[in-house]
């Protein structure tokens, strides 16, 4: 049986590809998921221009899609704890031998028809939510929300900068607010995004480009500057600006991914002040059904998140929309 998959090809030429491939058989301890919908990550964006490269993939091709919602369509020899129709959503990645092993980059993800996973990596899903709205629960949301409960662990009422409005940022902003977090100070060159921030609960939205932003942001706190900053952009300039808008005791959070140095402007002041640098990437098994179980009691809704869907053969013109921000798209998703 022949599917379709959309596969990055590595090497000199690195591409992406749209490839017939034989449906996998699944493995003792795995299902076969139907794809029903799959979203587009910039982590994709980056796979593809080379600013990423997988780490333990056996091979130079891999199917992409780390963010994944489907039905189990086949259970592997003696698999018990799942049921053909199960409604999932499929965890980013799994541990192997002690290291993460991420889907759609060491191992084939959900850009195609079918995928396979490991029985402990699916998360059921309530029959209210759409495959659309949940397959991007893994990294688009749980990603923002482990960064922010649990890396920068913000407390209720206090002041917070969010650099980049974007596939994380937009969720950042909501998940700050559901927690309590205020004032939520959102900063985007988009005016698109900015405006957008404010809708999903931003008390304040700025430009970077403003000469005087660090006062604002003062000015906005009461002269305390932020308890924590979330770089969600990834861009070394976001760091720079958002580390001096920091107040005593401080977190600046970087979950955007850059290959750039890393630079403190300022570094005695820095270590006066208390100030805490924290590298976050990804999020563990546990936020993912944290936030399913949020979704169910319908404490969250990221109906607003889906851009557009477009069908697995666009996958080439998902990716370029989304990286040149063209409709300014939180998520967009393929449906195979």
């Amino acid at each position: 049986m022949i599917m379709l998959a959309a596969r990055l090809h590595l090497g000199p030429e690195r591409s992406l590809r749209l490839d017939e491939v034989p449906v996998p058989e699944p493995g003792p301890d795995q299902v076969l998921i139907k794809v029903q919908a799959a979203g587009v990550c910039l982590s994709d964006v980056h796979l593809l221009d080379g600013t990423l490269n997988p780490v333990f993939l056996d091979g130079n091709v891999v199917t992409l899609g780390h963010e994944v919602a489907g039905t189990v369509h086949a259970l592997g020899p003696g698999v018990t704890a799942a049921r053909v129709g199960d409604r999932v959503v499929l965890q980013a990645g799994e541990i192997r031998g002690g290291r993460i092993f991420t889907r759609g980059v060491d191992y084939d993800g959900g850009w195609a028809e079918y995928t396979l996973a490991r029985i402990e990596t699916l998360v059921p899903i309530p029959d209210d939510l759409p495959f659309e709205q949940a397959c991007f629960i893994p990294d688009a949301v749980s990603t923002p929300w482990a960064a922010i409960t649990e890396t920068a662990q913000v407390r209720p009422a206090e002041a917070v900068g969010v650099w980049g409005v974007g596939g994380l940022g937009a969720h950042g902003v909501q998940l700050l607010r559901m927690i309590g977090a205020a004032p939520i100070i959102a900063v985007d060159p988009l005016p698109a995004a900015r405006e957008r921030a404010l809708e999903l609960g931003a008390d304040l939205a700025f430009d970077p480009a403003e000469s005087d932003l660090r006062a604002q942001i003062y000015g906005a706190t009461g002269g305390t500057g932020l308890a924590a900053a979330f770089d969600f952009a990834g861009v070394a300039a976001v760091r720079e600006q958002a580390v001096v808008c920091l107040g005593r005791g401080g977190r600046l959070v970087l979950v955007g991914l850059t290959d750039k140095p890393i630079t403190i402007t300022g570094g005695s002041m820095f270590s006066f002040f208390s100030q805490q640098l924290r590298g976050h990437y990804g999020s563990g098994p546990e936020h993912v059904a944290q936030l399913v179980q949020l979704q169910r009691l319908h404490r969250v809704d990221f109906s607003r998140s889906v851009s557009a869907v477009l069908p697995l053969a666009e996958a080439e013109k998902a990716v370029h929309a989304l990286a040149t921000k063209e409709g300014n798209p939180i998520r967009l998703v393929l449906r195979p």
